[in-house]
């Protein structure tokens, strides 16, 4: 068995390590508005559920050189965004988000992705996903780094509204074959659902 300590490593090192040992990873496709209209996208893998009374999910939103990633500052700035869970039909789209672009630029449009209403929050979703999350903020919590250089923004969205495509969704559940959803690797990699199996729970 070998042993390392964070404290002997370089942060690429333990960036390399978490994202090779911390898989699979749902990814979360984020949509917020900007101050001035513009509507962002971009994924995320460092996502998950965080409670479910009530509903709500979590996002971290890593840093460049200390300044927020738009998918932060919007949020932060206008308290919403939506998650949309990625899947097979749509995740080349997801990935032509990931561009480094400005950000007056829209990853919706430049994706050729189809922009659709929300509910009950103004940043619109995405008429491709499956599943999508309407969310406001609940809280932003700045991790990592230093109090003068943060490495990290964790969003913690509380869902107000579920939209779910008919063909995943019966009786209360999702369908996982149906959702077909994609999750996160190391490197350049994703995984499909593959194998599925149940194990029963000690009473």
């Amino acid at each position: 068995m070998i042993g390392l300590d964070p404290a002997d490593l370089s942060e690429r090192d333990s960036y390399k390590l978490l994202i090779g040992s911390v898989i699979p990873r749902p990814i979360a496709f984020v949509t917020t508005l900007s101050k001035s209209g513009v509507l962002n996208a971009a994924p995320y893998s460092y996502f998950n559920i965080v409670t479910a009374n009530p509903p709500m999910v979590s996002i971290s939103a890593q840093r460049r050189d200390g300044e927020r990633k738009d998918t932060a500052r919007n949020a932060i700035e206008t308290g919403q965004f939506v998650v949309h869970v990625a899947d097979e039909s749509y995740i080349g789209k997801i990935n032509e988000t990931a561009a480094g672009v400005p950000s007056e630029q829209s990853e919706v449009e430049l994706a050729g992705l189809t922009p659709v209403p929300s509910a009950k929050v103004a940043v619109p979703g995405v008429a491709e996903a499956k599943i999508r999350l309407e969310c406001v903020l609940e809280q932003a919590i700045p991790l990592g780094g230093d109090k003068t250089s943060r490495a990290c923004d964790l969003l913690i969205g509380r869902v107000v509204y579920f939209h779910l495509d008919e063909a995943v969704y019966a009786d209360g559940h999702i369908d996982p074959a149906a959702l077909k959803a994609v999750s996160r690797l190391a490197g350049s990699s994703y995984s499909k659902l593959g194998d599925l199996f149940s194990i029963d729970r000690p009473s």
